[in-house]
This record gives structure tokens, C-alpha cells and sequence, in this order.
């Protein structure tokens, strides 16, 4: 598969720039493709882009360039600095193709004419590059919640309603989802926030038969949460409680220090927590800024629970890590699977790759065996199914969202509510 842009939202934060810095790498066989699940055996024959034909752009809001966010990140650990200065051209290359973002605080007049600048900056890069098909990846910061609105529901009123410069009716997150639709683009959402989880926005995806994946990239102690919890069910142990910390810093922990901005985070990692658990079991969960943590991560859960005969017991765990350089990898895997999702005429939410996310679009699936098995199954499936008619995943008929599941997530995993978020440094455990 020839042309394959990958249009990063939030290009110059944290994960982005280590997704750009391993695809140069991985590039020019620097490194092992270590963390990239779309090179394992079970992904031999699938019809994927290969790195060397991923060209990357972005939109962001920051001026940073993204060689000195490389250095900043090289210092923090992420990766070394051979690796820096054998990429710093790519990155001045990577840096040049990215484009200003949008800011509500910033832009004047209509948010239509936002969206005409997002979608002709996306459509000159595909054009410029001769690529033959961008899929766009949110890796922005997390935005609060949004109240639903009678535009999220109904094409007609949305479009009449960012034509009025008077009016915000989309938060950014949705506002770059709709861009990248309109531009003819996949979208996935590597973040809680509301993207184009909209049922608007999914009607809008099905209508032009673009793919879109997410939400909230699953990388440290969620992940954890998704191997054991159903341990503890198989084996018919009760779960009494479920506690955990978080402890971050960067700019990850800068912006979710804000409670209203966490919130979208929070309640991410709780659903899924209660669709494996139910909802009955006691489950506080806790996220602290940290600065001097700079880019790592601790998690700390204490899980109680309860055998034969009543018996009390407990299991304790940390896990620390660097949450950029478990994002990343998933950044390119999932640019390179729904490229040939797209390639192969899928459309609208593609349930199979909720082994990426917290928070999965159109499944309540949430134990990790069986997200993998939907996903190599999935995958398999494309290598015969290129170039075919449209349609939607298989996982889902493709229907609307309905309107009362608007102000809320809802039910775990069902993924059609407004979702919370906005990070340049999102973060993702």
C-alpha cells in the first residue's frame, strides 16, 4: 500500500513526537519495531503500509519545534540520543508539514471557517505528497466534559450552527474530527475526549464510508486492569474493592492536575473497570500531578478480594513506565490498521481494534485475550477484502447512536456518549 499519511493532532507533544522519532527510526533500521503489535507473526500478509511509505504532517497549537521537543525527550529517557541526531533531519522535515491548530481562544469568526482551513491544510498535504489516503490520530490534550446539544444529533442543524460566528457548538476535539471527515480521512481517537464519538459525527463517518477507531489509547495500568480483572471472574473470585493512584508529570500531569479535565480520564478508566467487574465493586481511582516525575508514570492498585469460605486477600501492584513510549508504537500501529481498514472499503466505528483503547467504540469487550482474538481475527479478515465495497465492521451494523446516550458514556464499553477530553501531552495509562 503506496501514500499513506499520517496527519497527527497534537503533533508537537510528547507522543506524537516519539511516534515520529521510532517511524524515522524504524525507517532507517536504527531500532528494533519493539512495542509494535502490527509486527508480530499474526500480522504477516496483511495488507499494511509499510514505514517507509507513512509520511507525516500535523495541526497543533504550541510553536515548539519538534527536533527541540526530541531533545526534551531524549533527556527525560524516552529514547537515546544516537537515535536524536540520526533523526533530527527527518524531524525538520516532519516539522515543516505542521500546520496551526485550532484553539477556541484564539480563532475569530465562524467555526466553519476553521474547519474550511483544517480540511484544505489536510487536503494540500495528501495532494503535495501524492498520497492515497491520510488518516488522522488525535493525540491532543484531554478537553472537560461538553453538554449534549440538539447540533450533535442532526447534520443540518450542526452545519447550520458553526456557520453562525456567534456560536461554538463543537469542542476542538470534534471540530478536527469533522475536518478530517470532510477531508475524505479516517479518524482515531487516541484520547477521551468527545471526537467524533458525536452520533452526528458517526452518521456522518457511515454516510462517507470512512473508517474511525478509539477512544483513550490503553498502554499501562488499564491494560493491567484488562489481563487480570478477568482472572479474578474465571476463577470465581469476588472482587471487593479496586483502588489506584496515578502519579504523573509533564504535561500530562500539568493539564489533568485540573479536576474538570481529569474527569473525562477518570471515568474512561472506570468503565472499563465495571464492564469486567460490575458495577457493585468499590473503585476509587486517584490522579495526581508530580512534576518531578517529568515524562514517567507510577500506577499503584490495591485490589481486595475474597475466596472460599469468606476468606480475605489482597493483591498490590506498581507499575511505572514511560507512558510516551508505550503510545507511540500503538500511534503507528493503529495509522497502518485502519489505513487498510480504509483501504479495504470498511466504514464507520471499527469495533475489532478495541484492543488499543480504554474506552472502545461499538463493543463492551473489554477482556484483553478477547480483544486480541477480535483483532488478529479482524486483521486476517483484510487480506483478502482489499478493494471491496464499502461496509461497515462487522462488529457493527453501522446505526445511529441514539440521541439519550448523548450526555453521558453509558453504559461501559457501549462508547456512543460524549466522551471528556483535550493534551499535546496526552496521557494514556
Amino acid at each position: 500500500m503506496a501514500g499513506t499519511g499520517l496527519w497527527l493532532v497534537g503533533a508537537r507533544g510528547s507522543v506524537a513526537t516519539t511516534a515520529v522519532v521510532g517511524l524515522l527510526a524504524l525507517r532507517a533500521k536504527l531500532v528494533e519495531p519493539v512495542g509494535c503489535v502490527t509486527e508480530r507473526p499474526e500480522f504477516a500478509g496483511v495488507p499494511l503500509p509499510a514505514w517507509e511509505d507513512i509520511v507525516v504532517g500535523g495541526h497543533d497549537v504550541v510553536h515548539t519545534p519538534l527536533e527541540k521537543r526530541a531533545e526534551q525527550l531524549a533527556e527525560a529517557g524516552l529514547f537515546p540520543h544516537r537515535v536524536l541526531t540520526a533523526t533530527a533531519t527527518g524531524l525538520r522535515a516532519v516539522d515543516a508539514r505542521i500546520r496551526d491548530g485550532y484553539h477556541p481562544a484564539t480563532h475569530t469568526g465562524a467555526q466553519a471557517d476553521a474547519v474550511a482551513r483544517l480540511v484544505a491544510d489536510i487536503t494540500a498535504f495528501r495532494t503535495t505528497h501524492g498520497l492515497d489516503r491520510v488518516v488522522v490520530v488525535n493525540v491532543s490534550s484531554t478537553e472537560p466534559p461538553v453538554p449534549a446539544l440538539p447540533e450533535h444529533t442532526d447534520l443540518t442543524l450542526l452545519e447550520a450552527a458553526l456557520a453562525d460566528p456567534a456560536r461554538s457548538v463543537l469542542p476542538p476535539s470534534s471540530l478536527m474530527a469533522y475536518a478530517a471527515l470532510r477531508a475524505g480521512c479516517p479518524f482515531v481517537d487516541f484520547t477521551p475526549s468527545p471526537g467524533v464519538r458525536l452520533p452526528v459525527l458517526h452518521e456522518l463517518a457511515v454516510s462517507l464510508g470512512l473508517p474511525y477507531a478509539g477512544s483513550d489509547g490503553k498502554t499501562g495500568e488499564t491494560l493491567l486492569r484488562t489481563v487480570l480483572a478477568p482472572m479474578f471472574t474465571a476463577r470465581a473470585l469476588r472482587v471487593r474493592s479496586w483502588a489506584g493512584t496515578n502519579l504523573l508529570g509533564g504535561g500530562d500531569g500539568a493539564n489533568l492536575a485540573d479536576p474538570v479535565a481529569a474527569a473525562g480520564k477518570l471515568e474512561s478508566k472506570a468503565r472499563g473497570l465495571a464492564a469486567l467487574l460490575g458495577e457493585g465493586v468499590t473503585a476509587p481511582l486517584h490522579i495526581d500531578n508530580v512534576p518531578d516525575l517529568g515524562e514517567q508514570k507510577t500506577a499503584w492498585d490495591h485490589v481486595s478480594f475474597e475466596g472460599f469460605l469468606g476468606a480475605r486477600m489482597n493483591l498490590q501492584l506498581t507499575w511505572t513506565g514511560l507512558d510516551s513510549s508505550l503510545a507511540a508504537p500503538l500511534v503507528l500501529d493503529l495509522t497502518r490498521l485502519v489505513a487498510a481498514a480504509h483501504a479495504a472499503g470498511r466504514s464507520g466505528p471499527l469495533a475489532s481494534l478495541a484492543f488499543f483503547f480504554k474506552d472502545p467504540v461499538a463493543t463492551e469487550e473489554h477482556r484483553f485475550a478477547q480483544q486480541t482474538d477480535m483483532l488478529t481475527e479482524w486483521a486476517q479478515a483484510l487480506v483478502h477484502s482489499e478493494g471491496s465495497c464499502p461496509q461497515a465492521d462487522p462488529e457493527d451494523p453501522g446505526t445511529s447512536p441514539p440521541a439519550d446516550r448523548m450526555a453521558r458514556r453509558d453504559a461501559p464499553g457501549n462508547g456512543w456518549g460524549l466522551g471528556n477530553a483535550r493534551a499535546s501531552d496526552e496521557g494514556s495509562s
